[in-house]
């Protein structure tokens, strides 16, 4: 098993959290094409279930 915690020059230096890393996986350069692509589905969606979808249907 791996160590909980890697040792730099005398001193320990603890993992980032899940929570810090989970918000930096999200806001990295990389990644900014997928999370704009699964932001925008979800708004999508969430206007398609609500009642203003109701716009879209002929008069």
């Amino acid at each position: 098993m791996p160590p909980k915690q890697m040792t730099g020059k005398g001193r320990a230096v603890a993992e980032p959290s899940f929570a810090s890393s989970t918000v930096q996986a999200f806001t990295s350069a990389e990644n900014r094409s997928v999370v704009t692509a699964i932001g925008l589905f979800a708004i999508g969606v969430t206007f398609l279930h609500s009642s203003w979808a109701e716009m879209l249907l002929p008069a």
